[in-house]
């Protein structure tokens, strides 16, 4: 009897989930199967953003290892963390990516949220902005990162396009983007990549994120800047900064994950 009822009620758990479509195929993940299955010895796996060493096994940062030894270290607690997160490390967040003589701090202009994963702050920005902004579009370069469309569409936010990458040149398109940033409607979300564009590499000079700036202010749009990779892109955290600090400056208000 008990076997039948465990029968019956996986028999009523297909049922219940029959409908669930199976979702699409990850370019990402596909990538890496098809690395996996090349018997090319000199293969290289471009598909993930992240460090390998000679022989394609990740390597880990020596920063990050003494992080780690510190942390162990330091034999912590292991507390439940505020809502928001540990206020020490919000703080040395927001020091990291704006500098510490931000007047953004200084004037206590700024609130920071800790959260699991690039993937995690875009969805608590965008979960935001699908409730609290005026308009619910966002504007997104072409090409973007992959997970950048759904994240916000899931959300509840319309995501449309401007040129970013010109394939002719594999560089900036600065014409395309700047003339479709200009006709972008008063009052909508732009996304900008801050450093290291993903999945191009292709960064706007900082003359060029200046004239982005101008245009950005003119057509009165709200930025949303997505810096995954600060220090990764010219191996100085402050230089790769750059765009973002300098939008603050201009007096652009902003979202940063």
């Amino acid at each position: 009897m008990n076997v039948s009822k465990r029968v019956l009620s996986r028999i009523a758990n297909n049922a219940w989930w029959s409908h669930v479509e199976m979702g699409p195929p990850d370019a990402i993940l596909g990538v890496t199967e098809a690395f996996k299955a090349d018997s090319n010895p000199k293969k290289i796996n471009l598909g993930v953003g992240a460090y390998r060493d000679d022989q394609g096994k990740p390597f880990v940062l020596p920063s990050v290892k003494g992080a780690e030894r510190q942390v162990m270290a330091a034999n912590l607690d292991k507390e439940y963390a505020g809502i928001v997160g540990l206020p020490e490390f919000t703080k040395l967040s927001s020091e990291l990516a704006l500098g510490k003589n931000s007047e953004v701090i200084k004037n206590k202009r700024i609130f920071t949220t800790q959260s699991i994963s690039g993937t995690g702050a875009l969805r608590i920005g965008s979960e935001f902005l699908a409730k609290y902004s005026k308009t619910k579009v966002i504007y997104e370069p072409t090409p973007t990162w992959g997970n950048h469309v759904p994240v916000f569409k899931f959300a509840g936010v319309d995501v449309k396009q401007y040129r970013y990458y010109d394939k002719s040149t594999c560089g900036f398109d600065e014409a395309g983007a700047l003339e479709d940033i200009g006709k972008i409607p008063e009052g909508s979300i732009i996304l900008l990549h801050a450093c290291a564009h993903n999945p191009t590499g292709v960064d706007p000079s900082r003359e060029q994120w200046k004239k982005i700036s101008d245009v950005v202010k003119a057509r009165n749009l709200f930025v949303f800047f997505d810096m995954a990779y600060q220090g990764f892109a010219s191996g100085d955290v402050d230089n790769d900064a750059f765009a973002v600090r300098y939008f603050l400056e201009q007096g652009h208000n902003i979202v940063l994950a």
